[in-house]
C-alpha cells in the first residue's frame, strides 16, 4: 500500500510541473555548454549554473539547478534532486533525492525513498527503495529495503530487507538478516543466516542457515551450515563438526574470560622459577568433591555430574580457581589439581618404595639370620649325634690278674 502511494506521489509530481520556460536553450535534446547532457521530457529542466550532468528519461534531474557531476538514466530518475555526485539507473532511482550526495542506484525503484542520505549504494530493483541513513551498500533485490540505520552492507535479495534502524550490519547471502529491524552490528554470511533476527546484536553467522533460529539475543557465534541456535540466547557459541572427531594427539584448547581460544606448553623454554611442588599439592586433602545437577537453563537433561564447586576450592587455593571477567568464581582449575595429584601419588610411590626398600633389608636380614639358625642347627645337631654315639660306645675293662 505504501508503494502504492509513492506510485501516486509519483504520477501527481510529474503532472503538476507546469510548462514553465527553459532554464536550457534550446529545448533539451543532446548535448549542451558546462559539459552538461539532457534527452528525454523535462530532463535537466531547471538547470542553471550545474556541470557535467547527465540526464536521460522523462524528468530525469527536473530539479536540479546548480548541482554537478549527477547521472540520471530512466523515468523519474533523481527528480527532486538539487546535490552533487549521484548516479541513478533505472525507472524512479533516486526518485525522491533532495540534499543527498554521493549516492548510486542502479534499479528500478532503488533508494526510491531516499532524500538527505550520502554515500549510499543500492544494486538492485527496489534495493534501499525507502532508505534514509548514510553509508549503506545494498546488492539485489530488494535489499535494504526499510533501512534508515547507516552503514550497513547487503547482498543477496531480500538480506536486511526489513531493516529500520539497525546499523553497521553485513549480511551476505540470500535472506540473510531478512527480519532484523532495530538490532546492530550483526554479520551474517550465508543464505538465511540470522535470517529471523530482529533486535539481536553483534552476533556472528557463517553458513547457509547458521544463526537462523536467533532472533533477540545477542553476542552469539554460529559457525556451519546449520548451526542454528536458540531463539533468545546471549553468548552461545556453535561450531559444526567439532564434537565426535577423534583427535589421536595434541594439547587442550582452553578458553580465558576475554573468550581467548589456547593453548598451555610443558616446555621448560616457556618456563620461570621452576622448583619441586613438595607440600604444596597436600592442600587437595582439604577439596571436597561433590556429585551436582547443573540448573534446567544450563542442562535440561540433569544430567548427574561430579566434581567440585569453585567457591570451596577458592577457599583452599584461590589459584585453583578460573574467574570470569567481574573476577568472581567461575570454575575450577582441574589441570592442576591433576598435576597436584601426581605429585601427591609420586609422593606416596616414593614411600611406598622407600618401605619396600626397608622391607626388603629386613627379608634380606631375616633370611641371613635364618641361614645362620639352620647351619647352627645342623652344627648342635652335630655334635649331639656325636655325643649320643660316645655314650652309647661299650666300655673296654682291662684285666690286670
Amino acid at each position: 500500500m505504501k508503494i502504492f502511494r509513492l506510485f501516486v506521489a509519483f504520477t501527481l509530481t510529474c503532472f503538476a510541473l507546469s510548462p514553465k520556460a527553459q532554464a536550457v536553450v534550446p529545448a533539451p535534446d543532446g548535448g549542451y555548454s558546462g559539459g552538461n547532457t539532457a534527452e528525454g521530457q523535462n530532463a535537466l529542466l531547471s538547470l542553471t549554473s550545474g556541470g557535467y550532468n547527465t540526464a536521460v528519461g522523462w524528468f530525469s534531474l527536473e530539479s536540479l539547478a546548480t548541482g554537478s557531476f549527477n547521472t540520471a538514466v530512466g523515468a523519474g530518475t533523481l527528480v527532486l534532486n538539487t546535490a552533487d555526485q549521484n548516479t541513478a539507473t533505472g525507472a524512479g532511482a533516486l526518485f525522491s533525492n533532495n540534499t543527498g550526495s554521493n549516492n548510486t542506484a542502479n534499479g528500478a525503484f532503488a533508494l526510491f525513498n531516499n532524500t538527505f542520505g550520502q554515500n549510499n549504494t543500492a544494486v538492485g530493483a527496489s534495493a534501499l527503495q525507502f532508505n534514509a541513513g548514510n553509508l549503506n551498500t545494498a546488492i539485489g533485490a530488494r535489499t535494504l529495503l526499510l533501512n534508515t540505520g547507516g552503514g550497513n552492507t547487503a547482498t543477496g535479495a531480500d538480506a536486511l530487507s526489513n531493516n529500520t534502524t539497525g546499523g553497521g550490519h553485513t549480511a551476505n547471502g540470500i535472506d540473510a538478516l531478512q527480519d532484523n529491524t532495530t538490532g546492530d552490528f550483526n554479520t551474517a554470511i550465508g543464505d538465511s543466516a540470522l535470517q529471523l533476527n530482529t533486535s539481536g546484536a553483534r552476533n556472528t553467522a557463517i553458513g547457509k542457515y547458521a544463526g537462523r533460529n536467533q532472533n533477540t539475543g545477542s553476542d552469539n557465534v554460529y559457525v556451519g551450515e546449520g548451526m542454528g541456535g536458540v531463539a533468545g540466547e546471549n553468548n552461545a557459541c556453535y561450531i559444526k563438526s567439532i564434537f565426535g572427531q577423534t583427535s589421536a594427539s595434541g594439547v587442550p584448547v582452553f578458553i580465558n574470560s576475554s573468550n581467548r581460544l589456547g593453548t598451555t606448553t610443558s616446555s621448560r623454554r616457556f618456563k620461570q622459577e621452576i622448583k619441586p611442588m613438595e607440600q604444596v599439592s597436600e592442600v587437595l586433602f582439604a577439596l571436597k568433591p561433590v556429585t551436582f545437577r547443573y540448573k534446567k537453563e544450563i542442562d535440561p537433561a540433569r544430567t548427574s555430574q561430579f566434581g567440585l564447586v569453585a567457591e570451596d576450592v577458592e577457599k583452599v587455593n584461590p589459584n585453583l580457581v578460573v574467574r570470569d571477567k567481574e573476577g568472581k568464581p567461575y570454575s575450577v582449575r582441574y589441570d592442576q589439581v591433576n598435576a597436584m595429584l601426581l605429585n601427591e601419588f609420586l609422593k606416596e610411590h616414593r614411600k611406598n618404595e622407600q618401605q619396600e626398600s626397608k622391607i626388603e633389608q629386613q627379608e634380606a636380614k631375616i633370611a641371613r639370620q635364618q641361614k645362620q639358625i639352620e647351619e647352627l642347627t645342623t652344627a648342635v645337631q652335630k655334635v649331639s649325634a656325636q655325643l649320643e654315639l660316645n655314650k652309647a660306645a661299650p666300655q673296654m675293662v682291662k684285666n690286670t690278674q
